[in-house]
This record gives C-alpha cells, sequence and structure tokens, in this order.
C-alpha cells in the first residue's frame, strides 16, 4: 500500500454512508415498504460514487502530479497505469 494522501477527512463521508447501510438493513429488518428501501439505497450509491470521486481527486491532485512532477518515468508510468485499471474496473 502506497502512503501519501491524508484520507482523515474522509472519514466523515465514509461513517455517514456505514449509517445509511444500517438504516437500509433495519428498514429491510422491519420489513418497510420496497420503495422506500430502494431509495435509502440509491442514496448510499451515490454518497459512495461522490466519496469516490473525491478520493480518485485527491490521488489525481496528490500522487500522480508527486509522481510527474519528480521526473521519475517508472512511477509515472506505474501511476498512469493504475488509473487506466481504475478506469476500466469502474466501467465493469
Amino acid at each position: 500500500m502506497k502512503k501519501g494522501t491524508d484520507h482523515s477527512k474522509n472519514l466523515a463521508r465514509i461513517k455517514r454512508v456505514e449509517g445509511q447501510i444500517r438504516g437500509i438493513a433495519n428498514m429491510v429488518e422491519d420489513e418497510r415498504y420496497c420503495v422506500d428501501i430502494l431509495t435509502q439505497i440509491k442514496a448510499a450509491r451515490s454518497a459512495l460514487r461522490s466519496l469516490e470521486s473525491r478520493i480518485l481527486e485527491e490521488h489525481l491532485n496528490h500522487c500522480v502530479k508527486k509522481a510527474v512532477k519528480s521526473k521519475n518515468s517508472k512511477e509515472s508510468e506505474e501511476m498512469v497505469s493504475e488509473l487506466i485499471e481504475i478506469i476500466k474496473k469502474a466501467r465493469q
């Protein structure tokens, strides 16, 4: 695991998503109306996408910029390869 970006500021978002997921579990246990459960699932997915975008942006602005500025071609190539893999996986 590479260290670089400080992710502590994302913890509040992660905890919010965690709470949403627990809420969905409670709704299922309580046999709530399906549309209400689906609405909450959609909200949790949206929150996760937002978190994903924020972390990707931080990665580009910190880790990738640092690799490019270092003029270390191997490190830069690794970063680009990682990004390509992430994008490929996101499309699946």
